[in-house]
């Protein structure tokens, strides 16, 4: 990483707090600091259990990557001030869950108002052409920004978040193949074939979310390593997840030894395809009978 990078990065941080006002102890003129404000803005009874209990404060938690003491503060914070409701969930007497009251939605609709009037602020210095590039720019910054929030776990294939994403990834492959996907037919590999020793299984996690996955089988006594159910959400695709997943399992698979990535794919899977490709993969004869693969392809590492 060069230094010139780093301190761009400074640069843009400082820049950024003090135009939006980060720096100030009352955000947008109001009585709440910006961490406040922000988690007020996250707590909506729209977005809770279909039950009506509100926002878990755990999920409120991983989605704003706070520690649960900070969390904690703010919520009695905004309980103080009557904005929020916190109490333990209906079905599960441990879990707490938040919601806001009247008070709070108007104070979020206020907040909304507010900062829609930053954001004009921000802009009207500016011409047409200054705005465009403006907010191309910050696009991009916020889909990178993302991608760096991704983070990465080896968990066990039967661990509910990879169970989440298979669900996920048979049901799109079902609407994809041209003759339907049914897990029962292919080759799938069994939950002990991608846990130590014999492969592993990783999922990506967003702000907590699972949003990803991907096996790898580690034939013993074999150069080889195959993937295996390698998925990424709709909702962060254009991140860079898939390649990055591929350099994992590349590295993973040299610290066990194996010189050779192998994997299978369906012809409908066009952008894996190019992004296989793309990765260094070449096309070889098939290795297995999976009835859903028209290509397999290898890669020398």
């Amino acid at each position: 990483m060069e230094r010139r990078q780093i301190d761009q990065v400074r640069r843009f941080n400082r820049t950024i707090t003090e135009r939006v006002g980060v720096l100030h102890d009352h955000y947008l003129g109001r009585d709440l600091p910006i961490g406040a404000a922000r988690l007020l803005w996250e707590i909506s009874s729209d977005d809770g259990d279909r039950d009506g209990a509100g926002r878990d404060v755990r999920q409120l938690r991983d989605r704003l990557s706070l520690d649960s003491g900070y969390v904690s503060r703010l919520l009695r914070t905004l309980e103080q001030a009557g904005l929020v409701t916190v109490k333990p969930h209906p079905k599960d007497r441990r879990v707490r869950t938040v919601d806001l009251t009247e008070a709070g939605r108007a104070e979020r609709a206020t907040l909304d108002e507010l900062s829609d009037e930053l954001a004009e602020s921000l802009l009207a210095p500016l011409n047409d052409k200054q705005r465009a590039t403006l907010t191309a720019a910050m696009a991009d910054v916020e889909r990178l920004l993302t991608a760096a929030t991704v983070t990465i776990h080896e968990i066990d294939p039967d661990h509910p978040d990879a169970q989440r994403c298979l669900r996920a990834y048979y049901a799109e492959l079902h609407e994809r193949f041209d003759t339907g996907f049914d897990p029962l037919r292919s080759t799938l590999p069994d939950p002990g074939e991608l846990r130590p020793p014999k492969g592993l299984f990783l999922v990506a996690r967003l702000r907590g979310e699972p949003i990803g996955c991907v096996g790898m089988k580690l034939p013993v006594n074999a150069a080889t390593a195959e993937i295996k159910r390698m998925w990424v959400s709709p909702s962060a695709r254009g991140l860079g997840l898939a390649r990055r997943f591929l350099a994992e399992l590349e590295s993973r698979a040299a610290k066990h030894g194996r010189d050779t990535l192998r994997l299978d794919t369906n012809k409908a899977l066009t952008a894996a395809i190019n992004l296989y490709r793309s990765a260094g993969f070449y096309e070889i004869p098939a290795f297995n009978d999976e009835p859903y693969a028209h290509f397999w392809f290898e890669k020398r590492i």
